[in-house]
């Protein structure tokens, strides 16, 4: 297998031997490769950024979901919307998608036409409500505001056979990514909502979001015990509870407790408050897929600064695959450098890594641990880089181009 680069474009991938591993073209114009990535490194030796997917890890990751959690889980599709993502989590028996957008909802209802869509963006446009029920069948509505209700019902003409899910503002203290800020009705207006929505829905849920990356299963138990403290404040029946989002994944220096401890935590909260006979749902995302992803971005320049910083230059960065690099302060990608041939046993040095735009704030402090040796024309691979990292990209600068490589491990 050889790469021709001329032109500056994306590889062109030419077949020169039919000696495994092999790197082919997929009828849909991605690429399929049998081997590690560091074979695929070595044989595709790629000028642009890579993507690679690992469908058989995020369909395993769906399986435990779905066998550990006590309802049902809806995977919360702007985590990351691709085709064969959505696919695979739908093989591996999800049947339930919380959809952000109308953009979601015809995504999802084009691949998985059966599957029970939730729109659970608590503000919605009149259009995307109206396109919603009446072309995709979407019954399932969130919101934290009179307003929003009531542009539900109108929307709708009043069908009445809607689900209606009151989401309620949560402490996020234990998330390395605080979502509190934006949505989420407050106990006392929580109160008068489910008051008003009773009477014009089929089912009346709560839902909540205890933040991203939730690193302690403690928080989804104080969550639970506010849903009942603001049920029986409002003296009417609810039907679903909704755990949201936050079941995290690790990253270098997090390492949350796993999924496990948070199910237990779930159920024993809804014991506590005798919530057994309500319906249960939770909203993962990174939990689902940010395991079944890598990066392969390529050294430009290394710089060994006069202070003692080291900083590695790549083809990719915070514009591109690796926003969330950015967007928190304290998150580190697990990486290494990839197709390296010799002894693991090298030493390691810290590295800040830059991407290829002209921003400054394109930049991830790290420290990242690579070998002491790296250098231009070397590749690493970000790991747990399935969350986020494909759909956020931009086409700031120009910096466009990537694969996406559908790997299975040998």
């Amino acid at each position: 297998m050889t790469t021709n680069t001329a032109g500056r474009g994306a590889p062109v991938l030419v077949s020169t031997s039919i000696s495994e591993p092999q790197l082919l073209r997929t009828t849909s114009g991605a690429l399929s490769f049998h081997g590690t990535a560091d074979e695929l490194v070595t044989e595709m030796r790629p000028v642009d950024p890579v993507h690679i997917m690992r469908l058989d890890r995020i369909e395993a990751s769906g399986r435990e979901f779905i066998a550990g959690f006590s309802g049902a889980p809806m995977y919360a599709v702007k985590c990351n919307p691709d085709k064969s993502v959505i696919q695979s989590l739908y093989r591996s028996g999800i049947r339930a998608f919380d959809v952000a957008s109308i953009g979601e909802v015809r995504l999802v209802k084009k691949l998985a036409p059966k599957a029970k869509l939730y729109f659970m963006h608590p503000i919605k446009s009149r259009e995307a409500i109206f396109e919603a029920y009446f072309t995709h069948g979407v019954r399932r509505f969130v919101l934290d505001t009179q307003a929003e209700l009531f542009k539900i019902i109108q929307e709708t003409r009043m069908a009445g056979d809607v689900e209606l899910f009151v989401r309620i503002m949560v402490n996020n203290s234990h998330a390395a990514l605080a979502l509190s800020g934006k949505f989420g009705a407050t106990p006392e207006e929580a109160v008068e909502l489910l008051k008003a929505c009773r009477p014009v829905c089929t089912k009346l849920g709560v839902s909540f979001h205890v933040g991203s990356q939730c690193m302690n299963p403690v928080a989804y138990r104080d969550a639970i015990a506010q849903v009942a403290a603001i049920a029986e404040g409002s003296g009417v029946k609810i039907d679903v509870i909704d755990v949201g989002g936050g079941f995290p994944v690790a990253y270098d220096g997090m390492a949350p407790p796993p999924l496990a401890d948070y199910f237990a935590e779930i159920r024993q909260a809804i014991a506590d408050h005798a919530l057994e006979d309500l319906e249960l749902l939770a909203e993962p995302g990174r939990a689902l897929v940010g395991g079944g992803m890598s990066l392969i971005a390529r050294v430009e320049l290394r710089k060994d600064h006069a202070d003692g910083l080291r900083t590695l230059h790549l083809n990719d960065g915070t514009y591109g695959g690796l926003q969330e690099g950015a967007k928190w302060q304290g998150i580190r990608y697990p990486v290494r450098q990839a197709g390296r041939k010799g002894s693991d046993a090298q030493e390691m040095l810290g590295f800040r890594l830059a991407g290829p735009t002209c921003d400054s704030l394109d930049m991830m402090p790290g420290p990242y641990m690579l070998p002491a040796d790296i250098a231009e024309g070397d590749w690493i691979e970000v790991e747990q880089h399935g969350a986020y990292g494909l759909c956020t990209r931009t086409t700031f600068n120009g910096f466009t181009k990537f694969d996406k490589v559908f790997l299975k491990d040998n």
